[in-house]
């Protein structure tokens, strides 16, 4: 019985320490829905850039969403030569659907992050509570002093006068309104204590027209992203030397991992197919690394259980019992 379960411990130990780390190979999605999702963002765990890590999933192939401390959000859109995420909350108000008090959190970010709220979003909220809010005209202290003025909005501003999609929404509704460009998560729900709602406008880029035309106002949050550029990303995106790679991690170590098309992973670039590229071999170099960590650990683990084995052994006319069973 001894003997059996020494063999059962030490295969249940070398097919555990015997897996490879999860590495991503040939396995990044570029798309999720009609969002594309390239470098530095990812939605499969090693793609991408590390700094970005779990905080994008693609639900159903379908829907692309960022979490954030304030929730998890559909994201509409992405653009990586003006890097920005355009994010759609939920909770928001738009003239598309009728006016219902919303008293919910509003979008927020965690600053730690590569993440940004865009200085092009403005806030509008809607009937607010103007003994705790102040309405335009806006104080010319705010100009002067903008810490002082984290409950005031300029009721006079431009977009709620064009809301995107029904300018005279609020007119017939009988709404009141007023524009807000918040400095942080906390000035918008100090605002949401004292507003029935809240929509977000950010200014979207409409192509070769002349400034100010060349934006126009539409729902959503943008948020930007950076773009980390280091040299073997470059070198591994590299197209002309025959690269086709995508730059990627190790979710072990984060260390920097090229992608290759055809399913190798490299530490420079896949083009080079020497001794920095490995395929299925690294899995077995990876393995027996972890394997050698492990089964140490594991055995001298092994070791310790079988002498308490011994000291401790309870056995009921010769069967084992359940108190003493192991597996």
């Amino acid at each position: 019985m001894e003997m059996r379960l020494h063999i059962h411990v030490l295969t249940i130990l070398l097919l555990i320490s015997a897996r490879p780390p999860t590495v991503a190979g040939g396995l990044c999605r570029d798309s999720c829905g009609d969002v594309p999702v390239r470098y530095p963002l990812g939605i499969d765990d090693g793609c991408g850039s590390p700094y970005y890590r779990n905080m994008l999933t693609c639900t159903d192939n379908t829907t692309l969403r960022l979490r954030t401390p304030s929730g998890t959000y559909p994201v509409s859109g992405a653009d990586y030569a003006d890097p920005h995420l355009v994010v759609t909350d939920p909770s928001m108000w738009t003239c598309a659907r009728p006016f219902t008090s919303v008293h919910a959190a509003p979008f927020s970010l965690d600053t730690s992050t590569r993440f940004s709220l865009s200085p092009r979003n403005d806030h509008l909220f809607f009937n607010c509570d103007e003994d705790r809010v102040i309405v335009a005209p806006r104080p010319a202290i705010c100009d002067r002093y903008p810490d002082r003025c984290d409950s005031a909005c300029d009721n006079a501003g431009y977009l709620c006068r064009n809301l995107p999609g029904c300018r005279d929404a609020l007119e017939e509704g009988n709404m009141t309104c007023c524009t807000y460009r918040p400095r942080a998560a906390e000035s918008l729900r100090t605002m949401m204590r004292h507003c029935e709602a809240y929509t977000s406008v950010y200014w979207r880029a409409v192509g070769d027209k002349f400034p100010p035309y060349d934006q126009v106002p539409d729902y959503g949050v943008r948020v930007d992203f950076e773009i980390p550029v280091t040299t073997r990303c470059l070198q591994c995106q590299d197209r002309r030397r025959g690269a086709n790679g995508t730059c990627g991690f190790d979710p072990l170590t984060r260390d920097f991992v090229c992608i290759c098309d055809d399913g190798r992973n490299s530490t420079t670039d896949c083009a080079d197919v020497g001794g920095s590229g490995h395929g299925a071999s690294a899995g077995v170099v990876a393995a027996s690394v972890v394997f050698s960590i492990s089964a140490a650990i594991g055995i001298g683990g092994l070791v310790l259980y079988i002498r308490k084995m011994r000291s401790n052994k309870v056995v009921t006319c010769g069967v084992q019992s359940n108190e003493n069973r192991f597996f």
